[in-house]
């Protein structure tokens, strides 16, 4: 079993799509994961051109690579979150209008369902992205937080996805949340609720990252265990915890890449992700989808990061036996 090795393109869309994908293919990709901005695909072209899909195909492939999975996660963010301004820096004009807040959800909802029509126009059958929430900066609880605000937080994020999954359902995609800081679900018991508030439908599944797990202490094994038929996808990113006694998990209000932070992105292979057991775990789940890179490391120049994140993907990537090693002295 070969996955695919496929480079996300979010952390690349200052690129145009032809310029990544040359490079791509020179660092030994085999795909791209197409992010829904810059000009690596663009949703509503993909719906008022009938050209538009097969040409992103046919401009993959003049450089030998396939794409298995399309990606939204700025406009899905918006669904559920409390829109403000910061929000306006990462949607595109159309669906940001006027900056009211209901309007702005409104159209990144329906947003989320043509995202999933054009997946299935481009032949992907899994569409990533992020979910937002409501409840997220209730995330420590004081001033007191109550049960029934929580609930209602869930309640508004089931209200909102269910109707878009209702157009997944309809198109044959699924959508894999990348479960991750500010969105409705971002540990193991938080992914457990989401997934109750939606009556655990099988549209509704996991971009998995285990760099967003790693420094919050869950260990992204047990997340693969518990949530096997839920991996619709897979991202390689590490993570390290760098805490010295003067800063803590949160990270002080520090951005990425400063050296005081409590913790940080990094490259493949310098974190502290455990990426041989995260193997093991997904082929005990039965994954054969892409392992798909999305490089992030403020302390490293980036194409010498992905070439070498490609290399060690290969490197780490094996499949399960076939046979058990003692069958020899079956009878």
């Amino acid at each position: 079993m070969a996955r695919p090795v496929t480079l996300f393109t979010g952390q690349w869309a200052d690129l145009s799509l032809e310029e990544l994908a040359s490079k791509a293919q020179e660092w030994g990709y085999d795909g791209l994961e197409l992010a829904c901005w810059g000009d690596h695909f663009e949703v509503d072209k993909a719906l008022e051109d009938e050209s538009y899909c097969q040409g992103r195909r046919d401009l993959l492939a003049k450089y030998d690579l396939g794409v298995w999975a399309i990606s939204n996660h700025l406009v899905g963010q918006a669904v559920c979150d409390l829109i403000d301004e910061r929000h306006k820096a990462i949607l595109p004009e159309r669906l940001w209008g006027n900056g009211c807040p209901d309007g702005v959800r409104e159209r990144c909802a329906e947003e989320m369902k043509n995202t999933a029509r054009a997946a299935a126009k481009l032949g992907v059958k899994v569409v990533n992205g992020f979910t937002g929430s409501s409840i997220w900066h209730l995330l420590y609880s004081f001033p007191p937080v109550s049960p029934a605000m929580i609930a209602a937080g869930y309640k508004d994020f089931a209200d909102r996805w269910n109707p878009i999954l209702d157009v997944f359902d309809e198109v044959g995609i699924r959508f894999g949340l990348e479960v991750h800081p500010t969105e409705i679900a971002f540990d193991l018991y938080s992914t457990k609720a989401a997934l109750d508030a939606i009556g655990n439908r099988e549209a509704f599944g996991l971009n998995f990252d285990p760099s967003h797990l790693e420094w919050q202490g869950v260990e992204p094994v047990q997340f693969i265990r518990e949530f096997a038929d839920r991996i619709y996808h897979v991202h390689m990113k590490d993570a390290i915890v760098t805490m010295d006694g003067k800063t803590g998990i949160l990270a002080s209000h520090l951005n990425f890449g400063d050296p005081r932070r409590g913790w940080d992105f990094r490259s493949l292979g310098h974190g502290e992700v455990d990426f041989e057991e995260l193997i093991r775990a997904l082929n005990h789940a039965q994954y054969e989808g892409p392992l798909s890179v999305e490089w992030e490391d403020s302390g490293m120049d980036r194409e010498h990061g992905a070439a070498e994140a490609c290399d060690f993907v290969r490197d780490v990537d094996f499949a399960p036996s076939a046979v058990a090693f003692d069958a020899a002295f079956e009878e």
